[in-house]
């Protein structure tokens, strides 16, 4: 039970401003990430669909997997 609305939306609304901040940290991070592999010479891919077959025997063994206990 909510006893002071008034602290619980203060923490919300930091909460949110926080959130915000740690998106745009991480697309940052992504984004310096993409460059330094760009600049190893790991993208762009020369083969994009190698080992495809890998990932789609994976995702069938996944996905047939019973989601109930």
């Amino acid at each position: 039970m909510i006893k002071n609305r008034e602290i619980l939306q203060k923490f919300e609304k930091e909460f949110v401003r926080k959130e915000i901040n740690n998106i745009l940290k991480n697309i940052r991070l992504v984004e310096a990430m993409f460059n330094e592999a760009v600049s190893l010479g790991v993208f762009p891919l020369k083969e994009p669909l190698s080992g495809i077959e890998i990932d789609i025997k994976i995702a069938k063994a996944i996905n047939s997997v019973s989601k109930t206990p």
